[in-house]
Parts: structure tokens; C-alpha cells; sequence
């Protein structure tokens, strides 16, 4: 069985590496970007099944990736992280199918990666 590959998008090294490890240990291949353009660029030439988003970050936010993926991979599913409750409405709002408020717990991540890709 293939396991599903997911990118991780945070500007915060600890928080890839966090999400990268926890993922990892769960059996899934992970990739990483630091910023959305780079995530976006990723996911345009090597699509994946998931993808981890943190909204506010430098050189192009999650909000911005998330128009520019919607508008070319409207079916792309999207986890979205941030410490921002604005942030987190604005990526609903963009259809990520589901939200969740930094510091978040790994437990529900893990489910709601699950519940994605299975």
C-alpha cells in the first residue's frame, strides 16, 4: 500500500520539523516549504495528497497560496494553521478542509490527516 505524501508550508523550522517528524513516524512522506510561494511551486510540478499550510508567513501567505491552488487544483485538500482567528475564517472561506488554531494539539492534526487521506 502507498502511503500519502504531504507537504508541510511554515515559515518556522520547528514547526515543519515538529510536523515532519510526527508525520513521518505515522508512516507518511513528508516534504517541506517554507513560504507559499515555494509550497505552491511544489505542489504545481509534484502534486501531493495534502497539504499543511500555516496562513501568516513570509513572501507569499497561506490566504495568497490558497487562492492560487483553489484556482488551479480546486480539489487539492488543505489542513490550515494559524495563530490568527481571522486568518483561520479566511482560509475556511477558501474552502482548507480544516482549520486549526496555533498551538494545536498533534492529536487532532494526526486525525484530521487520517481522516484526509484515507
Amino acid at each position: 500500500m502507498l502511503l500519502a505524501r504531504i507537504l508541510v508550508i511554515d515559515d518556522e523550522e520547528h514547526v515543519r520539523t515538529l510536523l515532519r517528524t510526527a508525520l513521518e513516524l505515522q508512516g507518511y512522506k513528508v516534504v517541506e516549504a517554507e513560504n507559499g510561494q515555494e509550497g505552491l511551486q511544489y505542489y504545481q510540478t509534484e502534486p501531493t495528497d495534502l497539504v499543511i499550510t500555516d496562513i501568516q508567513m513570509p513572501v507569499m501567505d497561506g490566504v495568497q497560496m490558497l487562492m492560487e491552488l483553489r484556482r488551479t487544483f480546486p480539489r487539492a485538500k488543505v489542513i490550515a494553521i494559524s495563530g490568527g482567528v481571522r486568518a483561520l475564517d479566511m482560509a475556511r472561506t477558501l474552502k482548507a478542509q480544516h482549520t486549526l488554531a496555533k498551538p494545536f494539539c498533534l492529536k487532532e492534526l494526526l486525525a484530521a490527516v487520517q481522516t484526509l487521506v484515507s
